[in-house]
């Protein structure tokens, strides 16, 4: 079947599906499960619409449980087995896993992660917003700034794997540094510590654009009454954005910060391209994805680690969101 016999097929039975199972659940909730009654109709109908509600969300609850629930509940189950999956030892890949030197390791780097890449982001973010809102050509500037975030993870790492090369005639590093008379080309992904700075840069330079784009909305939303007044009583335009604008944009820049946050937290392809990992550079999935195809148990003890870590970074975004809509 070709490509786009198979989409119109898929489209045509994902839609008629819908259409079935919504016409089908009602017709048996009004004419088998609660039929009307001569004597009081009204009370199978009141029973019927208590219903109701529960069959649109069935196929949405039963899609969730089958690929969120039952997978968690299934990681979880697996990382208590050895790597053979035919031994129960317990919590004997977690007690393993903490103290392992890699496991803290790539902890520690993804808390490194954590810390240093919403910030930059939502900082670089929120100072170009209020700079291009300034500009003529601003919406120009806007576009470009914007536009590594068309870019996959793995295509901005090969790009920047050229601007890191350790040669002074592709990568920009060395050039600069043989400019100024460097006597040899440095590796920057080799230097510990340091490296991983490089690799959080890359995504700080894809994400600063996401949050440009929101937080420059927010500002547009913010009443001109309000910089107007502060302005007659003798505010600079820094008083004017630090203790103006930025107060009252304060959620807009929680929420920015929290989803870059959660995307810091599954980050894997840029660690992947860039070192495998290696030189100190480890984070969270990168180390689970080391044991994937040796070690299942201790990969899901890994996997499950990194669920519990973004798991209260989710439920606070959830919340700002809600306080947001209210």
């Amino acid at each position: 079947m070709s490509p786009l016999l198979q989409g119109i097929v898929t489209v045509i039975i994902g839609v008629g599906g819908c259409v079935g199972y919504f016409f089908l659940s009602n017709l048996i909730l009004d004419k088998v499960i609660f039929p009307p009654r001569a004597d009081n109709p009204g009370r199978n109908i009141n029973r019927a619409n208590l219903v109701r509600p529960w069959l649109f969300l069935f196929p949405a609850m039963a899609a969730l449980g089958l690929y969120l629930v039952y997978p968690v509940v299934g990681s979880f189950y697996r990382s208590l087995f050895n790597r053979s999956g035919d031994q129960f030892i317990g919590f004997g890949n977690y007690t393993t896993m903490f103290s392992d030197d890699g496991f803290q390791i790539a902890f520690f780097n993804n808390m490194l992660w954590v810390l240093f890449v919403p910030a930059a982001a939502t900082f670089f973010g929120l100072l170009v917003a209020q700079l291009t809102d300034r500009l003529k050509w601003g919406n120009i500037a806007k576009s470009l700034i914007f536009m590594p975030m068309a870019i996959s993870f793995v295509g901005a790492s090969l790009i920047w794997k050229f601007v890191y090369a350790n040669n002074a005639d592709i990568g920009l590093i060395n050039a600069i540094r043989d400019f100024f008379g460097a006597s040899e080309p440095l590796d920057v992904l080799q230097v510990r510590f340091w490296n991983n700075f490089f690799l959080m840069f890359i995504l700080v330079w894809i994400q600063t654009g996401f949050a440009m784009v929101i937080l420059s909305a927010a500002l547009r939303g913010i009443p001109e009454e309000t910089i107007e007044a502060a302005i007659i009583d003798g505010a600079n335009p820094f008083q004017v954005f630090f203790k103006i604008k930025v107060p009252q944009i304060m959620g807009t820049i929680v929420v920015v910060w929290t989803t870059i946050t959660i995307l810091v937290l599954k980050v894997f392809d840029i660690v992947y391209t860039m070192t495998g990992g290696n030189f100190g550079t480890d984070i969270l999935p990168s180390y689970m994805m080391s044991y994937m195809f040796r070690d299942d148990g201790r990969a899901t003890a890994v996997a499950f680690v990194i669920m519990i870590v973004v798991l209260p970074v989710m439920i606070w975004n959830i919340r700002q969101a809600r306080a947001e809509m209210r």
